[in-house]
């Protein structure tokens, strides 16, 4: 006999002014997010996963350090304590997809999970690792025969192509984005 097993998956607008104090917008996000998942455990949703970075706007794309505020510790964090308590309560598994601050000036896009007796199983880190200051970067660099120095980089039309051009080359092979929203006004296509 088959077992059937209801997963959900939420994405939620932002329920503050992005200028607002960060914390207002992880509140407000954080309460909102504890109310879907209540009613989601009432529908019979056994799992659920939130949207990216779900405690508050989809801030990568920008070069703001204020964003930094959103960084939490994974697991000790408040956000995963909470929604520990939350799964615990709601026998719900939880992805949990946050800001994180493993040590101080090391930060990963990262969704933990829990289990739903409350247990932290573990985490996953993106490969795209969201930086503010000076730039939207990745940490990461390799030495290569053909370049000296390539590197992810997000900022001028120009910079996210592929060129040989001139040393040291950049090699972006992939950005999100839409020439339809504000955040991210540049076009999705290199050229």
């Amino acid at each position: 006999m088959a077992r059937i097993v209801r997963c959900g998956v939420v994405q939620a607008t932002n329920e503050t002014a992005v200028e607002a104090p960060l914390e207002k917008i992880k509140s407000a996000m954080l309460e909102k997010h504890l109310r879907i998942t209540g009613e989601a455990a009432q529908k019979g949703v056994r799992i659920l996963s939130f949207q990216e970075m779900f405690t508050g706007p989809y801030f990568c794309a920008e070069q703001d350090k204020r964003w930094y505020g959103m960084a939490e510790r994974i697991p000790d964090g408040p956000t995963v304590r909470t929604m520990q308590e939350v799964a615990r309560s709601h026998g719900i598994v939880l992805v949990v997809p946050i800001y994180e601050e493993e040590i101080t000036g090391v930060y990963y896009n990262t969704a933990a999970v829990i289990d739903g007796d409350g247990r932290y199983l573990g985490k996953y880190r993106k490969h795209h690792i969201p930086h503010c200051h000076p730039g939207f970067w990745e940490k990461f660099y390799f030495m290569t025969a053909i370049f000296r120095k390539g590197r992810a980089s997000w900022g001028s039309r120009e910079r996210r192509s592929f060129s040989i051009r001139r040393p040291p080359s950049r090699v972006c092979p992939k950005i999100s984005g839409s020439s339809s929203n504000p955040r991210m006004p540049w076009p999705t296509a290199t050229s």
